[in-house]
């Protein structure tokens, strides 16, 4: 037991050394390293200006009778004429291709094919503001289902009027 007791003792001692050892050297190169890093950030003309740039205040008060800079007049302002951008009418014909063609073509969701004469009859004779009104706001009725403007809310009420306009020309 005693030769346990032995090692055990020497052991501890030796780690005890070990752990001694390395909090030295902790303390050692904090004190070398921070006096290092300290002057280092005290001499260095980059840390000191970029320090000087942060902490400078970004506004300055002129009160009347001390020294104050003269205020001037700002520069006068070019007035120039404002841009106004053209939007191009697009034809019926363009809009039913890029928008309405997909259903009334087919027949999709029980819309009338565009060119058939019986379908569009009943339509055309409760008037064009009801057919504008229809396409414009969208329709639920008992052949099917008519999206407001189609589904392209980009649709301006106009471009929608002239697609009306384009498909019962081509169904009368």
């Amino acid at each position: 037991m005693s030769h346990d007791r032995k090692f055990f003792d020497t052991f501890m001692l030796i780690i005890g050394a070990l752990v001694l050892f390395s909090v030295a050297m902790i303390i050692l190169s904090e004190v070398v390293g921070g006096r290092a890093q300290e002057s280092f950030l005290s001499e260095d003309p980059a840390v000191i200006g970029m320090i000087e740039e942060q902490i400078e205040p970004f506004g300055k008060v002129a009160v009347a009778g001390q020294d104050a800079p003269p205020v001037m007049a700002p520069p006068p302002v070019s007035v120039q004429p404002a841009v106004v951008a053209v939007v191009e009418e697009v034809s019926g014909e363009d809009v039913y291709n890029g928008a309405c063609a997909v259903c009334h073509t087919a027949g999709i969701a029980g819309s009338p094919k565009t060119g058939d004469v019986a379908a569009w009859s009943s339509r055309i004779a409760k008037g064009a503001e009801t057919l504008y009104a229809n396409a414009i706001n969208g329709y639920q009725g008992e052949a099917g289902v008519m999206p407001a403007k189609g589904g392209r809310a980009d649709l301006t009420d106009e471009a929608v009027r002239a697609a009306v306009d384009y498909m019962t020309a081509q169904s009368q």
